[in-house]
């Protein structure tokens, strides 16, 4: 990958209190069975309608897991670290606020609240809040990630 394809935003360009935003993404049950085939995770609550009817929430619900997977590939289609990412360190604090229905659609605000300088990686640790919102604005997932990116220089 050569400069002219990096989109994305190298280590010192975050700054504390920058918002990116992502597009939305509807959760379809085509997205449910195929994350209890790829997990293995075949739980009723996931999978049985009937089941799901008779459970607290009234309906088939999506894997929470499933959920938090879309979220980063929403994060990653915004850009922002399309060839300055080093690697995915840390996930911590992640909530699971509300449950995601089929149908719903969820969008994800990223903020960054902290940055960190690694020399010896030639680039930093920056660390942020999401808060994942379904399509009544009601925030489904939260929590903290920590990203490594690449340094300008």
């Amino acid at each position: 990958m050569n400069s002219a394809d990096v989109r994305g935003l190298y280590f010192e360009q975050y700054e504390i209190g920058m918002k990116i935003t992502s597009q939305g993404r509807t959760i379809t049950e085509a997205d449910i069975n195929a994350f209890a085939g790829l997990s293995g995770d075949f739980n009723q609550i996931h999978t049985d309608e009937v089941y799901a009817s008779n459970s607290a929430f009234g309906q088939r619900v999506a894997h929470g897991l499933l959920v938090t997977s879309i979220v980063s590939g929403l994060a990653v289609q915004t850009g922002f670290m399309e060839g300055t990412v080093i690697a995915f360190r840390e996930i911590s604090q992640w909530k699971f606020s509300n449950p995601v229905f089929i149908g719903d659609t969820v969008t994800v605000v990223i903020q960054v609240t902290n940055t960190k300088k690694m020399s010896r990686l030639n680039g930093g640790a920056v660390t942020f809040n999401l808060n994942v919102y379904n399509q009544s604005n009601s925030v489904v997932q939260r929590g903290e990630w920590v990203i490594l990116l690449k340094s300008q220089t």
